[in-house]
């Protein structure tokens, strides 16, 4: 997480030259399966299902629309689909398996929390597949632990995941029981505290003589989760490189150097020789830091080890994430970190911020989306801070009810019908205050997510020689499939 008042990023100089307890069921309505073969223009007379984010309705079914034969005057609001164009696929949606929403989800009944995994994981509910863990302690977490306390320790002797094994583990093979397909990465908030120039977790920087027994580090941690029945698909080489949060929490400043010497010399060498398939992601940090990662990507030798690029959107624009793509076309973007404030007074029902955030993300490469906290207490916690950050879901200390953020909602709208292996496909408009993304799912159904900020008003979706009316709600979220 970056705080608001540390957010010291600085743009990289590119070598390129610059509620309720438990949700009612009809708003967790589910997705039918629609067969048949995908045609580039949709049959006249054919359905779109739609669902509906806005006022008391919360991913709610809505009369079907009809396409019918396009007109030769357009719409005044339009949206021009174009199918034939295609971009980045989608790996998926999901949050952060912080030690503080591991807790959290421990506070629940066995079968409350059994009740609510399956609502958030089964593909058949929301189908969140794309999460993170932390490699220790983050700022969300009930206590500061590394998986090596103590006094310099190279050989790393005392290595011991043991804390992750009292909730952590548990909860992240009950969400992999409740959907299998469920990909993790993992990143570091800090290194042992023994690894950097302060002595602590709290900021500070790494002594690079450990490089090595950082990756080895890495590796235990790999393996000690594979042998708890949890592998861990990607990593990240740190979290926020470019902040020590004033010593505030765990942290780490990572120059660029470092972390091309680290990932190219270190990490990737050695998960390569170990045989690990697990990926490194670098970066982790914030889109002004796009220059950045021009630069690292530059080095020949690092891009044998990475090929991806982790991204947080609290400061900068999701443009910038664009001007990567551009110099590095086959480079795949991840977002990873951002979350709701439980003070704002929006908490519950800010799903248009987030729906034109997840859209920004998905227009500008990336694969996929993950929240901050899954779930928090009702004031935020555990926390190392205190900070203010809103879990994706609360849990009420005292009551145990749940409550459903905004952001909640917003990521019903994609991750609810947007499928792993979906690719991005062109949409276009000119209105103004109305933002949209396009996939097309492996089984040819077509899909659209349109926010509305504003007032009601109607649009027109042309697809080839086909057109559809589609009403949308004052400051909501809608829906579209169809085949």
């Amino acid at each position: 997480m970056t705080t608001q008042s540390s957010r010291r990023d600085f743009l990289g100089i590119s070598a390129l030259g610059l509620a309720a307890a438990i949700a009612p069921k009809e708003a967790l309505e589910r997705v039918p399966v629609i067969t048949g073969l995908r045609n580039e223009t949709p049959n006249v007379g054919a359905e779109i299902s739609i669902w509906v984010t806005s006022g008391d309705e919360r991913f709610a079914g809505a009369p079907r629309v009809k396409w019918s034969p396009a007109s030769s005057t357009p719409a005044t609001d339009q949206i021009q689909l174009d199918p034939s164009k295609k971009f980045q696929d989608i790996l998926g949606f999901g949050g952060a398996f912080t030690d503080a929403a591991c807790y959290t989800f421990n506070q629940l009944a066995p079968s409350a929390r059994e009740q609510l995994l399956h609502e958030m994981f089964h593909p058949s509910e929301m189908g969140l597949s794309v999460c993170r863990t932390c490699i220790g302690a983050s700022d969300y977490s009930a206590k500061l632990y590394s998986f090596d306390d103590g006094d310099a320790d190279p050989d790393l002797t005392r290595f011991s995941i043991e804390h992750d094994r009292e909730y952590i583990l548990p909860v992240l093979r009950e969400a992999r029981k409740a959907n299998p397909d469920l990909f993790l990465f993992s990143s570091p908030w800090s290194p042992p505290g023994w690894m950097k120039f302060n002595g602590t977790m709290l900021g500070g920087s790494m002594r690079n003589h450990y490089f090595p027994a950082y990756a080895k580090y890495f590796l235990k941690f790999l393996q000690g989760y594979a042998a708890e029945g949890v592998p861990v698909q990607a990593v990240t080489s740190q979290n926020e490189v470019d902040t020590d949060q004033d010593g505030k929490m765990p942290a780490c400043l990572w120059g660029q150097e470092y972390e091309i010497q680290f990932v190219r010399d270190h990490l990737g060498p050695l998960l390569e020789s170990s045989g690990m398939a697990t990926k490194i992601w670098i970066l982790d940090h914030n889109y002004n830091l796009w220059g950045r990662v021009v630069d690292e990507l530059e080095d020949d030798r690092l891009r044998k080890y990475t090929n991806a690029v982790a991204w947080h959107g609290y400061v900068g624009t999701a443009d910038m994430m664009s001007k990567v793509h551009e110099a590095f076309p086959d480079v795949e973007m991840y977002w990873t970190e951002g979350g709701p404030d439980y003070r704002d007074p929006g908490y519950l029902t800010d799903w248009c911020k987030w729906g034109a955030t997840f859209t920004d993300v998905l227009r500008n490469w990336c694969r996929s989306i993950t929240a901050w906290n899954l779930a928090l207490d009702e004031r935020g916690r555990p926390n190392i801070g205190p900070f203010s950050c809103g879990g994706v879901v609360t849990i009420n200390s005292q009551t145990k009810e749940i409550t459903r953020s905004g952001q909640y909602w917003a990521f019903a709208h994609y991750s609810r019908v947007m499928r792993r292996g979906a690719r991005r496909f062109d949409s276009q408009s000119a209105t103004a205050d109305l933002q949209h993304v396009g996939v097309e799912n492996p089984d040819g159904q077509q899909v659209l997510v349109v926010t509305n900020a504003g007032p009601a008003r109607t649009i027109e979706l042309r697809l080839a020689n086909a057109a559809a009316e589609i009403p949308l709600k004052a400051n909501s979220l809608t829906t579209l499939a169809w085949k």
